[in-house]
């Protein structure tokens, strides 16, 4: 699994202590991989020490599903600072490092792992394989078109382009990893904002049965109580509907923005992604909504059912979207915001079945209180949690730009599989 060929590269990018250091040189994955070893079997072992791996590169993590795994599979220990890949899935992304708080756990055949040669650098290997999964051309085996697999053979006989200096690998590992460790430090940040909002969120809203907040802006403490009611007494609940998917002119041409519950995800909704006309709106019940109105996702995906957006411009929706109309008096963001805070209960709300789903009904029942005095206080709450989430906007911005950035740098110091002849 080792062979080599001559391969002449032009890369776009090198440092420049390796300008002459010549080609990288044509080896198969197998170059990087020790294959004396072989996985010790578990015959026994604890089912909370199972591993799975996550796609589209996210790493090795205990499986907690291992409950519901069958015993009769071949299982074999790993350990930390192996390879890992799903048969089933490496072209998804599902690879990995085993990490140390891992050491140990188990996984079966279709999850094989392998120890990298002390003269490869893992980390070059493992952000080649992140640039270059989704565009391998390697075969998938099986009889069942869904569970088709890339045998390790396939795999490790794939071509790909090597700096045989070991200490040029060890400059790449080391610069992306660097972009590694940013990009995971912001991700730090921003979950931390995210857990202060929902802690500040659950007292700056009374709880479950009570009228009073546990956290209240010094003007407003000798306020007095909240009124407390529910939802439908403060609103109008509605939603829309979808034009005949068969009906061209209701759609081509359409310059009405058209919303569904994909872009419904704690946030203000400036653009859509599909349009409808004016024909379409008619011979429908699509109905457009003016901006400010807040919507809820009734039905939907995962985790999409109970999540709350605001309308940033004028826009019509299909069925699944509840559009909530708010009466005179009440502040849109201090609304929104205290939706947002609800989201757990709110899918708690939904109905039992073949699938879990919202009516208008139901968000009509959902509990709501506000303070007597009205404008104000709703006001400042709305101010103060809409100013972190301009924060948390911030920190996400600069993490994609970060993620932008090591995607343009691999695609400069890795050269693109393809490229490399048969």
């Amino acid at each position: 699994m080792s062979k080599e060929t001559k391969k002449t590269m032009t890369q776009k990018l090198r440092f420049p202590e390796f300008q002459e250091a010549g080609e990288w040189a044509e080896k198969t994955v197998g170059y990087f991989f020790n294959f004396d070893k072989k996985a010790k079997k578990a015959e026994f072992f604890d089912k909370e020490k199972i591993l799975t791996v996550k796609l589209h590169t996210q790493g090795v993590v205990k499986n907690e599903r291992a409950t519901s795994l069958t015993g009769g599979a071949n299982y074999f220990k790993r350990r930390s600072g192996e390879f890992i890949f799903s048969k089933i899935d490496l072209l998804n992304g599902a690879f990995g490092i085993v990490p140390m708080d891992l050491d140990g756990y188990v996984s079966s055949t279709d999850v094989p792992a392998y120890s990298f040669k002390e003269n490869c650098d893992p980390i070059f290997f493992i952000n080649w394989l992140k640039f270059s999964y989704s565009k391998l051309q390697v075969e998938r085996t099986g009889t069942s078109n869904t569970l088709k697999r890339v045998s390790p053979e396939n795999f490790f006989n794939l071509k790909m382009l090597v700096p045989i200096d070991v200490s040029e690998q060890q400059k790449i590992a080391a610069t992306l990893s660097s972009l590694d460790d940013l990009i995971a430090a912001q991700s730090e940040k921003i979950k931390a904002l995210q857990a202060h909002k929902k802690g500040l969120m659950q007292r700056l809203f009374p709880a479950g049965g009570e009228t009073v907040p546990r956290v209240r802006f010094a003007e407003f403490w000798d306020a007095g109580e909240w009124v407390a009611g529910t939802l439908g007494d403060i609103c109008k609940i509605t939603s829309g509907g979808t034009p005949n998917r068969a009906e061209k002119d209701y759609w081509d041409s359409g310059n009405i923005p058209w919303i569904t519950t994909t872009l419904i995800d704690s946030n203000i909704i400036n653009e859509a992604n599909e349009f409808i006309t004016e024909k379409g709106l008619q011979n429908s019940s699509a109905k457009i909504f003016p901006k400010n109105t807040i919507l809820m996702a009734m039905y939907g995906q995962g985790k999409t059912r109970g999540k709350v957006a605001i309308l940033g411009i004028e826009a019509a929706t299909n069925q699944a979207c509840a559009a909530i109309i708010l009466k005179g008096g009440f502040n849109t963001n201090f609304v929104f915001q205290y939706l947002a805070g609800r989201y757990e209960k709110i899918r708690e709300l939904s109905n039992s079945g073949g699938q879990e789903n919202l009516s208008a009904g139901l968000i009509e029942s959902i509990p709501f209180a506000y303070p007597n005095i009205k404008t104000a206080e709703q006001q400042k709450i709305a101010a103060c949690l809409t100013s972190l989430d301009d924060l948390i906007a911030a920190r996400s911005e600069k993490l994609e730009d970060l993620k932008a950035h090591k995607k343009g740098l691999m695609q400069q110091l890795f050269p693109n599989p393809n490229d490399i002849d048969e």
